[in-house]
């Protein structure tokens, strides 16, 4: 019969065997704290968070919350995730907070006078990004600041557009202004992040006082919009009769038109290359079989800026297509100035303006 060991051998006090390992109390956290570890966890993720979005005693807060914890066991891990998904499943429906947001999300739904009403009914008090909505801007609204302001102000804008946008602005100014502009922004390094945003909430309520004008863009750029598209007759009348009533407004309508006569003044010889690409063959060859003697000048300025074999053979497909009809040429033609004009908005070229001289 086996005998059994002695009761000490089993005993609970016995240093031999490790005592029971109880598990250690879950960490009372914070709401702060919880939001912290959301949002650690959310990065470790690689989820783009817009955390500038939120007021700054916010971000300071969570910055502190996260500078305050170190290690987060997984079942504390696990609990405060489960507490935020339950969270989120118990929202139905959420809006966006405050005046701006809700005409964030109404944004191209209610017409713009409403949208300056409300505004000016509520008063300005802006809270959150306030170079969002002025990059949004049509450019004829954000030109009286480039104009009137200060140019320190006018380089912190153009700092901030895109790039296309920028370049299309400075190409409106007179050519004093835009190197003074230009100039500044090499001083706007050093200015700091809440003195911008304080510059962008006193532009964005200047312009919102503005009233909302009836058209997009200026009479200049509409006429000279519709001249685009038009026939080079048409144009060239429309031109000749504009000198008549208004040579000033005339002048500044032929500086808004590009067409493809004005390739050879107002395209860099860098550029052509790029433009070649994104223009079908045959719409090229067209267009430059067709220009005739008046585009000349125009059509030697693109061969003299491609690779010698592709302007031969440019040349030979020329040859090859006989004469072209005027509304065919005249169609690639158009062709050609609107793939430089998509290029243009892109920001991929800039044209030249006389001020560049």
């Amino acid at each position: 019969m086996m005998q059994e060991p002695p009761l000490t051998a089993l005993s609970p006090f016995d240093d031999s065997i490790p005592p029971f390992a109880a598990p250690p109390p879950r960490r009372i956290m914070s709401q702060k704290q919880k939001a912290a570890i959301v949002v650690r966890l959310l990065l470790s993720e690689g989820a783009d968070l817009s955390l500038d979005r939120l007021p700054e005693d916010m971000q300071i807060e969570l910055t502190h919350q996260m500078g305050s914890l170190r290690h987060i066991d997984h079942d504390t891990l696990a609990a405060v995730v489960d507490e935020f998904l339950d969270e989120l499943s118990r929202i139905g429906l959420s809006f966006p907070g405050g005046l701006e947001g809700a005409l964030g999300l109404l944004e191209g739904a209610i017409s713009p006078a409403t949208v300056a009403r409300l505004r000016k009914q509520a008063g300005f008090a802006f809270t959150g990004d306030p170079w969002e909505r002025i990059c949004d801007l049509e450019s004829a609204r954000l030109l009286p600041v480039l104009t009137d302001e200060a140019v320190e102000v006018g380089a912190i804008l153009l700092a901030k557009l895109k790039v296309s946008k920028a370049a299309e602005l400075l190409g409106m100014l007179p050519g004093d202004r835009a190197r003074k502009i230009t100039y500044a922004i090499s001083l706007t390094g050093g200015i700091a992040p809440d003195i911008v945003r304080k510059i962008g909430i006193s532009l964005l309520g200047q312009l919102d006082a503005l009233p909302t004008p009836a058209f997009v863009d200026g009479p200049v750029n509409r006429v000279g919009a519709i001249l685009n598209s038009s026939p080079a007759a048409t144009r060239d009348d429309v031109l000749a009769g504009l000198d008549e009533t208004d040579q000033a407004f005339a002048e500044q309508v032929r500086k808004s038109i590009f067409t493809y006569g004005n390739i050879a003044t107002r395209i860099a010889p860098r550029d052509i290359p790029k433009i070649i690409r994104d223009i079908d063959q045959e719409t090229l060859v067209r267009a430059l079989a067709g220009a005739g003697d008046a585009n000349a000048a125009t059509t030697n300025f693109i061969l003299s800026n491609i690779s010698q074999r592709m302007a031969d053979n440019l040349r030979e497909e020329m040859k090859d297509a006989g004469q072209i009809r005027p509304k065919d040429a005249e169609e690639a033609m158009s062709g050609v100035v609107a793939a430089i004009r998509a290029l243009e908005a892109e920001g991929e070229i800039f044209l030249i303006t006389d001020d560049d001289d």
